[in-house]
């Protein structure tokens, strides 16, 4: 039986995320990462919107670079919660038409609804239906894949972006694939693109008739896998989603810091952070990992496993401090914090009772602080002890 595999990506999801909570920001250029302080700023862009990318700007570019190449764009502060939010929301809609449901990242995912024709239709009309209810409901464009395989599916969402839908039946595979950049290959970069060239080979159609063995001989294992994607051939799976490893937040600083006020204000700051996901997720963590990157760039963690799993602000926080405070700074300046839960464990599963249960009232505050939030913006409730910003300045 044939699979029926559909790719679904959102455009400029951050991005256009902004656009859509600020009217005013619709066909702007819009910049969602660091502060990019008039081109002296560090970090990366997040996201960008298409007409941002009119500019040469792109995701993962230095923000310095990119407010030189639009220095008349919106930059705006990544709102991870809000992301998530919505995210959780477009996600639901997938869910509607099957439980194989495999997340590639928060704005994009694989679905394979080979046995939901009876109940939604052909897989064309399933992949027009999300689209429009993604549209409709969260007023946001997707890009849609609809193929036998994943990787012609995923191929096929990025084929007429933004807003796209691409359909590639079985029988369309050969002349979808032939013309194609051997670049289109997952796991092919530079240099086995070079490798691939100096062969002769540069379209997807001429490895399709290259020996499997002859190509294996020059890149190793990785060839024969190679050799057939290029004819269209990709048995994997779709994996439905699982819990997460871990959830986590972290932050680069604008200036390398060795207040350690700022620090122990930030650590609690990436903590909230954690906490709502955590609750978000309905899971409790028993692993915190501390991440600590200092100006030089040199990386540390410290971990440590707790009896029972955490969740609330206040326990991640005494636990971060504490592994910070146990790191020798010798005078060194930090450039980035970070957080992550691991080991994580549904709330509501089943297991042993513990010993010494969470105080309900501050699992209460806690929702309540995030409902707020969700309705006024992260501005809305704000701990008397974060008034201080990272750069000194107040919160408003």
């Amino acid at each position: 039986m044939t699979r029926a595999i559909i790719h679904v990506d959102m455009d400029a999801f951050y991005a256009a995320v902004e656009q859509r909570d600020h009217p005013a920001y619709e066909g702007r250029p819009v910049i969602v990462g660091a502060d990019p302080k008039k081109g002296k700023g560090r970090g990366v862009v997040a996201a960008c919107s298409y007409e941002a990318r009119a500019f040469g700007v792109h995701s993962a570019m230095p923000i310095s670079r990119a407010y030189r190449l639009c220095a008349h764009a919106i930059f705006l502060p990544v709102r991870m919660n809000r992301y998530e939010e919505v995210s959780e929301g477009i996600f639901g809609i997938l869910r509607r038409y099957t439980d194989r449901v495999e997340p590639l990242s928060i704005d994009e995912a694989f679905l394979d609804v080979t046995g939901s024709a009876r109940l939604f239709g052909e897989p064309t009309e399933i992949g027009r239906q999300i689209k429009a209810e993604i549209w409709r409901e969260e007023r946001l464009t997707a890009s849609v894949g609809v193929a036998p395989n994943k990787f012609i599916a995923k191929i096929a969402s990025d084929f007429k972006k933004p807003d796209g839908f691409v359909i590639v039946r079985s029988e369309e595979v050969k002349t979808f694939l032939q013309d194609l950049s051997v670049e289109h290959l997952w796991g092919v970069g530079k240099k086995t693109a070079a490798t691939l060239r100096a062969l002769g080979i540069k379209t997807l159609g001429e490895l399709a008739r290259w020996p499997e063995e002859a190509v294996s001989r020059r890149l190793g294992m990785v060839g024969g896998h190679l050799c057939l994607l290029s004819r269209g051939v990709d048995d994997r799976p779709v994996i439905p989603e699982a819990m997460a490893k871990s959830i986590g937040a972290e932050t680069t600083f604008s200036i390398d810091l060795d207040d350690l006020r700022q620090i122990r204000q930030t650590l609690l700051r990436l903590a909230e952070r954690v906490s709502a996901r955590l609750r978000r997720e309905d899971t409790a963590g028993s692993t915190i990992t501390l991440k600590l990157r200092f100006a030089d760039f040199t990386t540390l963690t410290r971990s440590l496993t707790v009896a029972e799993p955490i969740a609330l602000t206040e326990e991640i926080h005494a636990k971060a401090l504490a592994l910070f405070q146990k790191i020798p700074l010798h005078g060194r300046r930090v450039r980035l914090l970070g957080i992550a839960l691991s080991k994580l464990t549904s709330k509501t599963s089943p297991g042993q009772i513990p010993l010494f249960p969470a105080d309900p009232r501050k699992e209460k505050a806690a929702e309540a602080v995030d409902e707020i939030r969700r309705r006024f913006g992260e501005a809305g409730i704000v701990r008397a002890s974060l008034l201080s910003s990272e750069s000194g300045e107040r919160n408003r």
